[in-house]
């Protein structure tokens, strides 16, 4: 069975940090480019950040860009999303997510709270 188990949220003031890390089946993941997802309350889920299988280029929305950093390490089939300068904002469940041309699969999520 694949699974993609995320970890690493919490909560935190603004102005703070987290590192989330989501660890995935080894059969699927270094084949796997990887996204981050996050669903705030009331608001549906986008993608925040993603990183490639082949070439590990990086792709974050603008409103993380600068303050987020994803990585993957390969040899221990995990993904990771260090987040620095959390904002309020940022607050909601955070997915880890397989991306095309793989077939998709999702992590159960992990929240994320960030107070002012």
């Amino acid at each position: 069975q694949v699974q993609l188990v995320e970890s690493g949220g919490g909560f935190v003031q603004a102005g703070g940090s987290l590192r989330l890390s989501c660890v995935v089946s080894r059969m699927i993941f270094s084949v796997s480019t990887m996204g981050w997802y996050r669903q705030a309350p009331g608001k549906q889920r986008e993608m925040v950040s993603s990183i490639n299988a082949g070439n590990g280029n990086t792709h974050y929305i603008d409103p993380v860009k600068g303050r987020f950093t994803i990585a993957r390490d390969n040899a221990e089939s995990t993904v990771f999303l260090q987040m620095t300068s959390l904002k309020p904002e940022g607050t909601g469940v955070y997915y880890c997510k397989t991306l095309p041309p793989v077939v998709d699969y999702w992590g159960q999520g992990t929240q994320v709270t960030v107070s002012s």
